[in-house]
């Protein structure tokens, strides 16, 4: 990558890493209501450990999204939802997904840093600039290029790339940190839909090359 790929000017880029819903809902089998499988989803922590404790390193903000309702009203107001609740869809335990004081709010071991990440909970919807305070956060940090990674890819990652692509935003989706519950197929459609009109993807390495090369200039 070089910075005409993300269209932004040579010492001009200034990244955020944004996660998404990475928390014990959709990764923790224990308590997860809409869960990746333990094998995919222990690929997609670790992915981010090494991504985000290298962003760190490098002084580049870390944002964590993070699902959270109210109550099951919130979550009914969406028709789509609650025509597939209850069923043999993949986002059949809708209604029971990452209520407030349930254990699927809380963010997996191993990827907030107290002190240096920002967290943004009020997330009610796919698309993370929604009814968040998320896009006043990167302003305020003065961010033009998102790094996006977390669950699921052809839901709240896509619908999230979209909106940061609309609001003027420099995209990177990194590739080895998203993951989704509806298979692999949609997993590499929505990387493919991505690097087709909204932004690029790449993997962890390669988006740590290209940081190197542009935030030492």
């Amino acid at each position: 990558m070089n910075p005409a790929d993300v269209g932004l000017p040579t010492g001009q880029i200034r990244p955020a890493a944004v996660t998404i819903d990475l928390h014990r809902g959709h990764l923790d089998p224990d308590v997860a209501t809409m869960a990746l499988t333990p094998e995919r989803s222990r690929a997609v922590i670790e992915a981010n450990v090494q991504l985000l404790d290298a962003v760190r390193s490098r002084d580049v903000p870390v944002v964590h999204v993070v699902t959270r309702y109210r109550n099951v009203a919130e979550i009914a107001m969406n028709p789509f939802w609650r025509s597939v609740a209850d069923t043999d869809a993949s986002r059949t335990n809708v209604m029971r997904h990452n209520l407030d004081g349930s254990p699927g709010l809380e963010l997996m071991p191993g990827l907030y840093s107290d002190g240096y990440d920002h967290i943004v909970d009020t997330k009610k919807r796919y698309d993370c600039f929604v009814a968040t305070d998320l896009e006043f956060l990167l302003r305020s940090l003065n961010v033009n290029l998102l790094l996006l990674t977390g669950v699921n890819t052809n839901s709240c990652v896509l619908a999230t790339t979209i909106q940061a692509s609309v609001r003027d935003f420099s995209c990177i989706v990194v590739s080895d940190c998203v993951d989704t519950v509806d298979g692999e197929e949609l997993h590499e459609a929505a990387l493919q839909c991505v690097d087709r009109a909204f932004g690029n993807v790449a993997d962890t390495s390669d988006v740590l090359a290209f940081l190197d090369e542009n935030l030492s200039t």
